[in-house]
């Protein structure tokens, strides 16, 4: 079988979860004897290459063939002055302006160069990349032979729907993220319809959790049966062996994520502020960026704790193990969560996590403390518990470990085989 597989970002290049899981799962895949075509917007040349890589940065377009030119038409064209970086990017830009259908009759001659030069990142003409990475993907599902199509989050869907459109293959949508995770009720239209379109043109979508799932029928309009729940891995599932040293005395707290509201910082920072007047032998760490950040900081200075609490920035690679090592437990308070594959990460590293109860991986992960959002007295208390009283600690020390060994990539791979073979046989 060959799989024409649409992502875009790719590790060590990653902003988010989203580079992680097709990381994971491209690494699951290749214990089988299938072929993966992996498209990036662009390649840097530091990445492991566990398929055969297409940078889109490299494609060249013969856009005037009328296929070509009815993928155009169909796309919709932003002039971006600013944009809400959805999903992994950790910039906000602010409003986006009217968005118009265009033809090839009213848009520069710039549009078509034969080959687009693509970022691969995250800013103001994030919309205009998405469109241009459509109209190579068709040019793409034209030179490379395929059986089907899997198009990964909103970013690739319209590629997977241009490929589609060429080649006539099925096309399998993941959806690891939707628009009310990101933004909850206050949605960015623009990125909602793509989202939708791309569900609609799916012959079948994959969601990360059941949670998302019931997102994707009830605000989406889709039907139930069109969904397969098939939930996130861990990489390694071996308790990692880590030289890295704590510098100070006291216990380590950690949240490592995005600081936007999906992932619910201000209810860790008000938890570790009531931790605190119990227990003043702690240390709390954000470990992130975001929107949020400036008012995190803010929050802790007006909370008098800034001693205790501690912002490093965006972290990762070797820098996520390293800390995560150091820490004594992990919270993940996110707001809503798709899945979150950083909690067992966390549990690899053989640390106890404390996850929301509106989070995916709450539905694979039984040995966790887990609680809702919004209370922060019960994560406050639950925090406390792991770092004073050592049987529960050493009890989700292990358990934890002993769960990760069914949470393997190669399991979800397995899974997403049989998921393309039903769809290319119907």
């Amino acid at each position: 079988m060959k799989v024409l597989m649409f992502g875009w970002e790719f590790p060590p290049h990653i902003s988010g979860g989203l580079g992680t899981a097709c990381y994971g799962l491209l690494k699951g895949m290749a214990q089988y004897n299938h072929e993966i075509i992996f498209v990036v917007p662009k390649l840097w040349g530091d990445e492991d290459l566990l398929a055969d890589f297409v940078s889109a940065s490299d494609v060249q377009i013969d856009y005037r063939e009328k296929k070509f030119k009815e993928i155009w038409e169909q796309l919709t064209y932003l002039e971006v002055s600013s944009f809400l970086v959805p999903y992994l990017g950790p910039e906000e830009f602010a409003k986006y302006s009217d968005a118009s259908i265009h033809d090839r009759t009213d848009v520069a001659e710039s549009i078509f160069a034969n080959k687009f030069s693509f970022s691969g990142k995250y800013g103001i003409d994030l919309i205009m990349e998405v469109s241009r990475y459509a109209l190579v993907a068709g040019q793409i599902a034209k030179n490379k032979e395929h059986d089907i199509i899997h198009a990964h989050d909103w970013l690739s869907f319209p590629a997977g729907i241009a490929a589609k459109k060429v080649s006539g293959k099925p096309l399998i949508v993941h959806v690891h993220a939707t628009e009310f995770d990101r933004s909850g009720e206050h949605v960015n239209q623009k990125v909602y319809e793509i989202e939708k379109s791309g569900m609609e043109a799916a012959d079948k979508i994959i969601a990360v959790s059941n949670l998302t799932k019931k997102i994707i029928v009830e605000k989406y309009g889709i039907p139930a049966e069109k969904v397969n729940v098939i939930h996130n891995a861990v990489l390694d599932v071996s308790i990692t062996q880590n030289n890295a040293r704590k510098n100070v005395p006291e216990k380590i707290v950690t949240f490592l994520g995005r600081i936007t509201f999906q992932k619910g910082p201000e209810y860790f920072i008000e938890a570790a502020n009531k931790v605190l007047q119990r227990d003043n032998n702690v240390r709390f760490v954000m470990a992130g960026s975001g929107d949020l950040l400036n008012r995190m900081i803010d929050r802790v200075a007006e909370l008098r704790i800034a001693t205790k609490f501690h912002f490093t920035g965006f972290l990762k690679g070797n820098d996520v193990d390293q800390m995560f090592a150091i820490s004594d437990v992990y919270v993940m308070p996110s707001v809503s969560e798709p899945f979150g594959i950083s909690p067992l990460e966390a549990v690899r590293h053989n640390t106890p996590v404390i996850i929301s109860k509106q989070s995916g991986v709450s539905e694979v992960l039984n040995n966790a403390l887990k609680i809702d959002f919004w209370d922060i007295d019960a994560m406050a208390d639950s925090i406390f518990a792991l770092l004073h009283y050592k049987g529960i600690n050493q009890m989700f020390r292990h358990l934890g470990t002993e769960e990760l060994k069914r949470l393997k990539w190669e399991h979800v791979a397995e899974k997403i085989f049989n998921l393309y073979h039903q769809t290319i046989n119907n």
